[in-house]
Parts: structure tokens; C-alpha cells; sequence
């Protein structure tokens, strides 16, 4: 199996990269959590004229018509310079849901406002009670007249504060954790009845609880079939997953080469630290531990347009449960090796940790994902 890139598709890592260099620098990133968005809104018009946020978008609603591989090459690029842009819910997962699940109106309706950077969107999805399950939705939507009544509250909705647009699951029948009976809606953010709680999370990104009081939906604004969404949502999070994946790799790649530079730099008895071999060792542990990432991060984009369901959830669930076991141990050992400075505000290591920590329990622990693969039988089906 061949995985070199493609010409176009070294073009585009080369260019990301370089746009992360030379506009993500620590400081700058700083200045960027600072403004009202909690990001900054020229570096997300930077994208748009670069064509990323309508990469993975037919050409005739403004993208580039490329697929998981170009989304994985640009989401590791954001991951080394822990960006902070709302790529992933507004590209991967509230567009991933018009590309795959809405008609031709609202594709054409939405999809090239995402692709030129003028609309902002977030999946509001989680619950209080509903931890990883993707089935367990209590939120509900109700037939009235020619549209739909929404009531309910969603809780670390991605985005959600800045979002223009949202992306609502609601039950439409059947019980709290039923399979079938979820339905999707969109949702404008400023709508009667729709409030916002945002806040900032503990890897500086930003977050927002919402509450949904008698808010009316159209008909025109429901995605797909209402009451058949579940599977809808299966495929879009585990393109997510990869997504964020690929960003773990790209910001466990950064945080490695910190540590191995401050250990180049770093004084100790009179000679730099990096020449004691305990310490290479544990440099070359968390070299390991990066690699055998990436090539989670690699089979995850392989699988996360597998057409069989079950096969694809087995191999999104191993490369999740690598992926927290890597970013924890190279989060971790790249604070230690910094010693007391490593956790700093001012040391990048620190921040590494942080979003790698929460890049281990979005869409599903390491726990959860592990205790799934196990109930599948395994990554490689022992009936087979």
C-alpha cells in the first residue's frame, strides 16, 4: 500500500505548515484567545483564501472535493501550532453533516458560506446525562403545524458561543437511548428561545451550554429523514475522531521536539541535560509512543469512510484508545523533562498537555473506547 502524498497534497502540507509558522508563533496564539471570540477572525479569513475550509466540499458549492487525507494533513498542521480556530466544528463537524446529510438547497445554501469563512457552525449534541453514548439524546422536537418545536439543553457544545449556525440532535420519538428516532435540525444561533452560556475550556478553547425553550424549526431546516439521524451522526464523529487524530499527532510531534530542544539548551552540573541517558531514554519512549500514533492517526483516515459500520467503529475505537494512551505519555514526559517550568504558563509543553488531554476524552475516553473494541471482539474480529 502506498502512503506517500500526492503532489498536490505535499503542496498542501508544505503550505499549512508554513502558514502555522509563521502566524501561530506562542505569543501570538495568546493574542489570539484574547480577542471576543476567543480566536482570531483575520487567521479564519487566512483559511478561506487558502481554500481550507471548503477542502473537503464538491466544487460546485465552492470547495476542493478532497477527502480524509487532506482534512488529516491540515488538521496536524493546526495541532503543532495549537490553533485554536473553530476548524473542527465548523468544517469537519457541522459541514460534514450538510455535505452528508442535507439536500441539494441546503448544501448550496450553506456549504459555500462555510468554504468563503462567512458562516460559523457548531453540533449541539451533548448532554448532561449522555456521556458517550450517541444514542442517548432527551432533548425533543415535537410536530407542530408545518415545522418542529424544540425543547432541551446541550452541554460542551464546541463553538457553540461564536456559532452563527447550529446543528441540533432532538428526539422525535421512542425512548431516551432508542437508536432510531433522533432527527437533526438546523438552528439559527440568535433564534427566539435559543440561549447561549459560553465559557472557555481547559485547553483554552471555547465552549458553550445551550438551551433550546420552544424554539421553532421549519421543515426546510430539517437534515435528512427526522427520526433517522443516528447513523448520520455515527459517520460524521468518527471522521471527527480521525480529524482529531491527526491533530494529536501533529501536537505531540511539537511538544517532542520542545523537549528534546530544552534538553539541548538545559544546564545541569555544568553540561546540558540531554547527556544523560535517562533522560534520552525517556525522549526516545516518547518518540515510540509518537509514532505509534501516527500510524493510528494513519489507519484512522484509511477507515473513516469504511462503508461496513462495524468494521469501521472497531478501527476508530483502536486508534482512539492509541491516540489517549500516546498523548497522555508524550503530554506527560514532555512536563516532566521540562521540570518545574513545564507547568507554566508561559512554557508551550504545559499547553500541549492540555489540549491533548482533552483531545483523550472528546468523542470518548480512552476507557470508553477500549471497553467498545473489547465488546467488538477486537480490532482484528476473532470469528474471522
Amino acid at each position: 500500500m502506498d502512503f506517500d502524498f500526492t503532489d498536490e497534497q505535499r503542496m498542501l502540507k508544505d503550505s499549512v505548515e508554513r502558514l502555522v509558522k509563521d502566524e501561530y508563533g506562542f505569543e501570538q496564539r495568546a493574542k489570539y484567545l484574547a480577542e471576543p471570540d476567543g480566536f482570531s477572525r483575520a487567521q479564519w479569513a487566512r483559511y478561506a483564501e487558502m481554500g481550507l475550509l471548503g477542502l473537503t466540499f464538491d466544487e460546485q458549492y465552492g470547495g476542493s472535493g478532497c477527502g480524509p487525507v487532506e482534512t488529516m494533513v491540515v488538521m496536524e498542521a493546526l495541532g503543532r501550532g495549537l490553533v485554536v480556530e473553530p476548524y473542527l466544528s465548523t468544517v469537519v463537524l457541522g459541514g460534514g453533516l450538510v455535505r452528508l446529510g442535507g439536500n441539494e438547497a441546503q448544501r448550496a445554501a450553506i456549504l459555500p458560506r462555510i468554504a468563503q469563512g462567512e458562516l460559523l457552525m457548531a453540533f449541539a449534541h451533548g448532554e448532561a446525562q449522555s456521556r458517550y453514548d450517541l444514542a442517548d439524546v432527551a432533548t425533543t422536537a415535537r410536530r407542530e403545524g408545518d415545522g418542529w418545536v424544540l425543547d432541551g439543553a446541550k452541554r460542551v457544545v464546541l463553538h457553540g458561543g461564536s456559532a452563527d449556525r447550529l446543528v441540533v440532535s432532538a428526539r422525535v420519538s421512542g425512548e431516551r437511548r432508542e437508536r432510531n428516532g433522533i432527527g437533526l435540525f438546523l438552528v439559527e444561533a440568535d433564534a427566539a428561545g435559543v440561549t447561549r452560556h459560553a465559557y472557555p475550556t481547559q485547553d483554552r478553547l471555547r465552549a458553550a451550554d445551550i438551551e433550546l425553550s420552544a424554539v421553532r424549526v421549519a421543515q426546510t431546516d430539517v437534515l435528512g429523514v427526522a427520526g433517522s439521524a443516528l447513523p448520520l451522526i455515527e459517520t460524521v464523529v468518527a471522521q471527527a475522531i480521525a480529524a482529531v487524530s491527526a491533530e494529536a499527532v501533529g501536537a505531540m510531534a511539537a511538544a517532542h521536539e520542545e523537549t528534546v530542544e530544552y534538553l539541548k539548551v538545559r544546564k545541569q552540573f555544568g553540561v546540558p541535560i540531554g547527556s544523560f541517558q535517562a533522560l534520552q531514554h525517556r525522549a526516545v519512549d516518547m518518540l515510540v509512543m509518537l509514532e505509534q500514533a501516527r500510524s493510528m492517526a494513519l489507519f484512522a483516515t484509511m477507515m473513516s469512510e469504511e462503508p461496513d459500520t462495524e468494521e469501521r467503529n472497531r478501527s476508530i475505537s483502536a486508534a482512539k484508545v492509541q491516540i489517549g494512551r500516546s498523548g497522555r505519555f508524550v503530554g506527560q514526559q514532555g512536563v516532566q523533562l521540562h521540570g518545574g517550568i513545564g507547568m507554566t504558563e508561559e512554557c508551550k509543553v504545559g499547553h500541549y498537555l492540555r489540549r491533548l488531554s482533552a483531545i483523550d476524552i472528546q468523542f470518548g475516553s480512552t476507557e470508553h473506547h477500549l471497553a467498545q473494541l473489547a465488546d467488538a471482539g477486537g480490532l482484528i474480529d476473532s470469528a474471522a
